[in-house]
């Protein structure tokens, strides 16, 4: 890239029914803080039910379009960033004439990449988790000290983790959130639902549901809500998750990357695994006291009473559940990998702290 030139970033995700929205999503948080920094981002997608197209392209954003998973052709880009489980080492290598940089964003660490940084933001990523899958001059940037939260989560996130000790100490909850991801193909969100109409919730208790345009279950979540007890909203596509789950007091959600907002945000929660690739990522915070196991959509029935037991009884157990989440994540993992790419093309002057580099 000539000095002073705009640093052009190219993002390649896909979204749909089958795949989830988080891939997609993600990125376009990454996108937006770049942007804001001075670079020049786009996107290369499949069109795909569900594909998130026009929501990349209302946030402002070129989107390259297409039915083959390879897409690529044509692409130059000073950063290739690649959010995609099936794509690996032998697509990277195909574009790298066209990427003076490349980086992945993965999760689970079953495949080659030819990159030169690498995200992995899970809890308990180690850099050792690559060591025979990327080259040894790959800088990799592990842990959720690195997960792409939205600004507001951590400029909400002070307030936040001062109302949930307050509110933690107190019995019995109050408000519940219930988020299962973009598209939740299973219904846990109905699955929930008809078991906290069966719960004996106190009188004044208010439920959110939040879900995603495309999920296939709003209609029936609309009509079941109406059915129940309780006063229950259900919103879609929402742009004020941060301050929703501030104003939270529980959450019952899909144990994927919006775990990390929710760890941010130090709101207790039950996690429900809605695809394999999820199921670690419970471990790991079940493991850090940092939020109960509901396992699949279809043990939800089973496994969610107990819990609504346990924090009725023990709200002491919810503050401490909060303060564990909240030091998992400090939302400030979107500057610190945008700082890093842009670093790289001469724009900023430091590293973001934390990186490991193996040559």
């Amino acid at each position: 890239m000539t000095p002073g030139a705009t640093p052009r970033i190219v993002f390649r995700a896909d979204a749909s029914l089958e795949i989830g929205t988080g891939h997609v999503m993600r990125c376009l948080t990454l996108a937006d803080m770049l942007c804001e920094w001075g670079a020049s981002c786009e996107f290369v997608c499949r069109t795909l039910p569900g594909d998130r197209i026009d929501e990349i392209r209302r946030r402002g954003f070129d989107v390259r379009t297409g039915d083959d998973p390879r897409l690529g052709g044509g692409l130059r880009a000073d950063w290739l960033v690649v959010d995609h489980y099936g794509l690996d080492r032998d697509w990277e290598q195909s574009l790298r004439s066209a990427a003076n940089r490349i980086m992945v964003i993965d999760d689970l660490a079953d495949r080659p990449h030819d990159c030169d940084l690498l995200l992995d933001q899970n809890l308990g990523s180690t850099p050792e988790d690559y060591d025979t899958l990327v080259p040894l001059s790959c800088e990799l940037l592990c842990g959720p000290k690195f997960a792409l939260l939205r600004p507001e989560f951590a400029r909400l996130r002070a307030n936040a983790l001062e109302r949930h000790q307050a509110r933690c100490a107190e019995s019995p909850i109050m408000r519940i959130l219930v988020s299962m991801g973009g598209v939740d193909r299973d219904n846990a969100t109905g699955q929930v639902l008809e078991v906290l109409g069966a719960a004996e919730l106190a009188g004044e208790v208010e439920v959110t549901v939040v879900m995603g345009a495309a999920a296939p279950w709003i209609g029936q979540v609309r009509v079941q809500a109406e059915a129940l007890p309780f006063p229950v909203e259900v919103a879609v596509d929402v742009a004020d998750m941060a301050a929703r789950m501030a104003a939270s007091d529980f959450c019952i959600g899909a144990a994927g990357s919006t775990s990390w907002e929710r760890c941010c945000m130090g709101l207790p929660s039950a996690l429900v695994v809605l695809a394999d690739n999820q199921a670690k990522l419970c471990r790991e915070l079940v493991g850090a006291s940092a939020a109960f196991a509901l396992g699949g959509p279809e043990e939800v029935a089973a496994t969610l009473p107990p819990v609504l037991d346990t924090i009725r009884a023990e709200p002491q157990r919810l503050a401490d559940m909060s303060a564990a989440a909240a030091a998992i994540c400090d939302g400030l993992g979107t500057r610190r990998v945008a700082d890093r790419l842009l670093v790289a093309q001469g724009g900023r002057d430091a590293p973001a702290s934390g990186t490991w580099r193996r040559d």
